[in-house]
């Protein structure tokens, strides 16, 4: 398919410079020197995100003495993790009702993990002094059609049975806490969910892997990795790390194992950051609690309000291209742009006028379960965690965790799980990929129009475990 490479039509886009607002930012630190040379080490990690930084300073915290050294393509959460929206979540599957539907004989354990691995990523923060704007406001989940209040009321209902302390809100309650003439109501998660500026976060984390003696080096890619005796080689560019075991935290790029290549389908993400607003704005909306939101449609959007008084606004499309396609063009997309600045004046039309500064998208690692998975290569001397798809800001600390537990070869409860044992199922080769993915984009599009009502193409992917949204 071609690449639209127009610029955005809508007003409020125009003096929108086409960054991203977390990266555009005095205080990210410089890249690290590329390697030059050979080197070894006891665990190399390939992937400076968050599973990568995460991997590196928990295995430095298990193991002082450990040479641990992260290699990373570009540098140090120019990806996903300097990418996404910010919203660090409690849940490990992407969602209590994804986890629900799939792991459901586990989902407590799954819960309490969750919440365990939320409440460290918190003393992290504190403990290094992460200027990330760490704060645990909870999540709202808003219904813009009746039809996703009746289904919120219910999983609500179900949230309880499970321990969650969740409010429901009517429409009239909801604007109370925000204001749009879109909502029909909705329901209040508390505790389990925590907004961060990520890629402050991604950059504290770097600067506690240095501090506890990690290596880094960015501008150093990967190409491929082999067995060396005993050990690993992972040859670069410039170079090659040989070591004892290794980590593979890559995310939607292309797995260097070629076994993994059918399990991943990266998608496209966008997102729009408008100015500061105004006290006057503000209070025309509401927000004090400052709560992440979602809308509930099988389309949805995610929107937060960030330190300085910005609306990061994004979602919606979910945008795959041929191929397994990523590249850096891919990161701009005007009719994604134009859509989503329309669909936020809709929400907030008392914020006619406002400016959008920032536009950017990004890859996320779509796996067809929808939540992470693990595995081992090079007989258990590589580890991978792989298919967050979204929420992987506070899931890839358990991510990470796994992995090392994986390295390590001694049974945990969390390497018991079923979430870790199991893997999903692969996409078809293409071209039928491509037809699967744009079939299923077309029929959520009818769902979302038709009262939710899924059709026969739907109902078959529920059936088979593969049911999915944007």
């Amino acid at each position: 398919m071609p690449i639209v490479t127009r610029s955005p039509q809508h007003p409020a886009l125009r003096d929108a410079a086409p960054k991203v607002f977390w990266l555009d930012d005095p205080a990210a630190p410089p890249p690290a020197a590329p390697l030059d040379g050979d080197s070894e080490g006891d665990i190399a990690i390939v992937g400076a995100g968050f599973t990568g930084l995460w991997s590196a300073l928990l295995a430095k915290q298990r193991t002082p003495s450990l040479d641990v050294v992260i290699l990373e393509a570009r540098r140090t959460a120019a990806a996903a993790s300097g990418r996404n929206g910010g919203f660090c979540d409690a849940s490990l599957t992407h969602g209590f009702s994804n986890g629900l539907s799939r792991f459901a004989s586990e989902l407590d354990t799954l819960d309490r993990m969750g919440l365990d691995n939320l409440d460290a990523i918190e003393a992290t923060v504190a403990t290094h002094h992460i200027d990330c704007g760490f704060e645990r406001t909870g999540m709202l989940d808003v219904a813009t059609a009746p039809w996703q209040y009746d289904e919120l009321t219910d999983l609500a209902g179900v949230m309880r049975e499970h321990g969650h302390r969740v409010d429901v809100l009517d429409a009239a309650a909801l604007r109370e806490e925000v204001v749009s003439p879109s909502y029909h109501g909705g329901i209040w998660v508390h505790g389990s969910t925590a907004i961060v500026n990520p890629a402050r976060l991604a950059w504290g984390l770097r600067s506690a892997c240095i501090d506890a003696g990690v290596r880094i080096h960015d501008g150093t890619p990967v190409r491929s990795l082999h067995r060396a005796g005993d050990r690993i080689r992972l040859d670069t560019p410039h170079g090659t790390i040989t070591a004892k075991q290794v980590a593979l935290a890559t995310n939607a790029d292309r797995p260097l194992l070629a076994r993994l290549r059918p399990f991943i389908l990266p998608v496209y993400d966008y997102v729009l950051v408008t100015e500061p607003l105004s006290a006057a704005q503000l209070d025309s909306i509401g927000w004090k609690h400052r709560q992440g939101i979602g809308d509930s449609g099988n389309q949805f959007h995610y929107y937060r309000l960030t330190a300085d008084s910005r609306i990061l606004w994004g979602g919606y499309d979910a945008i795959y291209h041929y191929g397994n396609r990523v590249a850096p063009k891919l990161e701009q997309r005007a009719a994604t742009f134009d859509k989503l600045a329309g669909h936020f004046f809709a929400t907030f039309p008392q914020l006619g006028g406002v400016r959008f500064t920032h536009r950017w998208g990004g890859a996320i690692d779509t796996c067809s379960r929808f939540c992470a998975f693990w595995g081992t290569s090079h007989g258990g001397r590589v580890a991978y965690a792989l298919g967050y798809t979204g929420l992987g800001v506070g899931a890839s600390r358990f991510g990470a965790r796994v992995m090392l537990d994986l390295l390590d070869g001694e049974p945990t409860e969390r390497t018991r799980l079923r979430l870790v044992r199991t893997r999903p199922v692969p996409f078809p080769p293409e071209p039928l990929r491509y037809g699967v993915v744009q079939l299923t984009r077309w029929s959520l599009d009818n769902a979302d129009r038709n009262a939710g009502n899924r059709n026969l193409w739907l109902r078959t992917l529920d059936q088979l475990g593969l049911g999915f949204d944007s």
